[in-house]
């Protein structure tokens, strides 16, 4: 436990590496770069003659994928509408052909309710069921019961298919560093730039959002089922051989029981990046809560934004609930046939048969007439209206301080910077962290982006990541500091942590839009809402890991709070905050895209430029652009919180 200070002396007596003498040199080869390319234009500017033309290669390659393969699109699709055909007669369209009508709103509400109380109790019962009657009494419910249909039909597609995967990867390790690989850059690509390719093979519309939804939902299975599935105890797995399991038998009775949890883990997040994707997939028709935001923002109606924003925030925070509660529960062993008498099967039997059955008589229990519906949107557009007459005056002024003083001349550095000395200054950083081999890791990622023509706006993402990536940090560590010292404070830190994870990133755009209206500060901080929270949480974790031993040691030597911070917890905490920085880049750059809806200029809006013109070749590359800027982020991160970690023999 005295580990700490010991190593710290290590460090100190440490002689300077030849890694920092080949750094510093580094350094001179880049100032020279930047003299060398006023004199070189090629060195300055990439010529367009010689960018590679591999955007309309990929475009003309999907088209001629989409005309061959149009068979196979069309049977898949074909087969992806019929589960959802049916769900969405069973939810809000009805079966027409049999004269048979959907299920009564109130039947869903206390639905949810009884389902909440079975899996957590009164709590999850009233927020599942409020949150169901939330929808009906805001004329919501159709557009609600669309995107809840995609979402019925897609979580188990892509929890089957993730689950297979990941079982096939644990089995097989070449498989699994392919796996691993292809989750990367899955993971690293933003939501938006999913939709470009399957716009081509499969057109616009539901099936769409399905398909995008069942690409971008499969990773987090996956890789919870590996490592769950790693996680299990040797002595279980060994429990299980000594007791004559085959290999079939081992997996189904003894691995996954035990990894049951890490599984259930990977299922909520499934359902989680599900309602996230079926929201982006509005963009491309798919129609929905998330369509009706999207206009809703578009005709810069904020108050119906504000009611189609919470209602996609209900949705999300009942399924992370319900899922993490279920997670939790102690399932209860029943004697066979008791299912029958199950009271909570029971209520929701009867409270069915008793909708069903009045609906006739009383039509509003099917579906609310829109004269019983109410709305706050009115409101809330005549306090955005008085807030842009009455305040934007004060607003103005910081919006614009700050742009012009700060973010416009942080922007102008990033595109003044001659591309050698970018990826050379990266490949530096590379080769002391981790060698050869890291080193040529932004050269490759980031060069593909110079040869194929998409430094410029690879340049804007870099300013708007770095830009908030610093606000983080210097927001969301302090905040993380305090809430390792008061645990009061950490409770309620943590609980606005938790729902900010929640809300889809749509709903950020709403109250940059209101108050600082389309800038690059509105970019910035839609961002930092939802990126700063990693910063907060491993702020606090790193801290609370600190030594008891090492903090007493250093109260021992007479240190104010202030240097034991300082010089103590702070150094000893540094991988961990290195981690929250990571991580912040991560949420930033998958809040990229969705900031191109407000006007940014990076390669989030080379994206959103691309999919009505079904231009694969530029929405894929723009998007593998920001995959590889988080790549490369996250190798030089993580070789440098490594590096700490031996230093402090951790």
């Amino acid at each position: 436990m005295n580990s700490a200070p010991v190593s710290g002396q290590a460090i100190a007596t440490n002689p300077p590496s030849n890694g920092y003498q080949r750094f510093i040199a580094a350094i001179l080869a880049c100032l020279a770069f930047v003299v060398a390319a006023k004199y070189i234009p090629i060195l300055d500017k990439w010529p367009t003659d010689l960018v590679i033309p591999l955007r309309s290669w990929i475009t003309g390659a999907f088209v001629w994928l989409a005309q061959v393969g149009k068979p196979v699109t069309r049977g898949i699709a074909w087969a992806l509408s019929q589960p959802l055909a049916l769900t969405e007669a069973l939810l809000y369209r009805g079966f027409t052909a049999l004269g048979l009508p959907p299920l009564p709103w109130v039947a869903v509400a206390g639905g949810m309710a009884i389902l909440g109380h079975w899996i957590g109790g009164r709590r999850l019962a009233l927020l599942g069921g409020l949150s169901a009657a939330y929808l009906a009494i805001f004329g919501l419910w159709t557009e609600a019961m669309k995107t809840v249909s995609i979402v019925i039909v897609i979580v188990p597609l892509a929890v089957i298919a993730g689950f297979a995967l990941g079982v096939w990867a644990f089995r097989n390790r070449r498989f699994e560093k392919v796996l691993n690989a292809c989750f990367d850059i899955m993971q690293a690509t933003p939501h938006m730039a999913y939709l470009g390719p399957v716009v081509v093979l499969f057109g616009f519309g539901q099936v769409l959002a399905l398909i995008a939804t069942f690409i971008f939902a499969l990773p987090p299975m996956g890789r919870c089922t590996i490592l769950g599935m790693r996680t299990v105890q040797p002595d279980v797995i060994e429990a299980g051989h000594m007791s004559g399991c085959t290999r079939r038998q081992l997996l189904w009775k003894v691995q996954l029981p035990a990894a049951q949890q890490t599984l259930l883990l990977g299922v909520n997040q499934v359902v989680m990046q599900t309602l996230a994707m079926v929201v982006i997939a509005s963009l491309v028709g798919a129609a929905g809560l998330g369509q009706k935001l999207l206009f809703s923002l578009q005709q810069l109606q904020i108050g119906k934004a504000v009611e189609q924003g919470v209602a996609i925030t209900l949705i999300a925070i009942v399924l992370d609930r319900m899922s993490r509660a279920f997670m939790r529960r102690v399932p209860a062993h029943r004697p066979a046939g008791e299912i029958f008498r199950h009271k909570h099967l029971v209520a929701f039997a009867t409270l069915l048969i008793a909708s069903v059955v009045i609906s006739p008589f009383f039509p509003a229990v099917l579906e609310l007439p829109k004269d019983l519906t109410f709305s706050y949107g009115t409101p809330i557009n005549q306090a955005v209206r008085w807030v842009s007459r009455e305040l934007f005056a004060y607003v103005k002024p910081v919006r614009d301080s700050i742009t012009i003083w700060v973010l416009l001349p942080l922007r102008d550095f990033c595109l003044w910077l001659p591309w050698p000395v970018v990826l050379g200054g990266l490949a530096a950083t590379g080769w002391v962290l981790g060698g050869l081999r890291l080193a040529l890791v932004p050269v490759a990622l980031l060069g593909t982006m110079l040869l194929t023509g998409f430094w410029t706006p690879l340049m804007l993402t870099v300013y708007l990541v770095t830009s908030t990536t610093v606000l983080s940090i210097l927001i969301g560590t302090p905040i993380g500091i305090w809430a390792s010292r008061r645990p009061l404070a950490a409770g309620i830190i943590n609980t606005i942590c938790d729902t900010l994870q929640t809300f889809p990133s749509f709903i950020y755009l709403i109250p940059v839009i209101m108050l600082f209206q389309t800038s690059d500060l509105s970019n910035v901080l839609a961002m930092l809402a939802y990126a700063s929270v990693p910063m907060i949480r491993f702020a606090q974790l790193g801290l609370k890991r600190v030594p008891q031993a090492t903090v007493e040691a250093a109260i021992a030597s007479g240190t104010t709070p202030f240097q034991r911070l300082v010089k103590v917890e702070l150094p000893i905490a540094f991988p961990e905050l290195l981690m929250g920085i990571n991580q912040t880049i991560m949420m930033a750059l998958a809040m990229v895209a969705i900031t191109a809806l407000i006007g940014s200029q990076d390669l989030g809006q080379e994206i959103y430029k691309a999919l009505p013109g079904a231009d694969t070749g530029r929405g894929l590359l723009a998007g593998l652009g920001i995959a590889f800027i988080g790549i490369t982020a996250d190798r030089l991160l993580g070789a440098w919180a490594a590096k700490l970690n031996r230093n402090l023999g951790m």
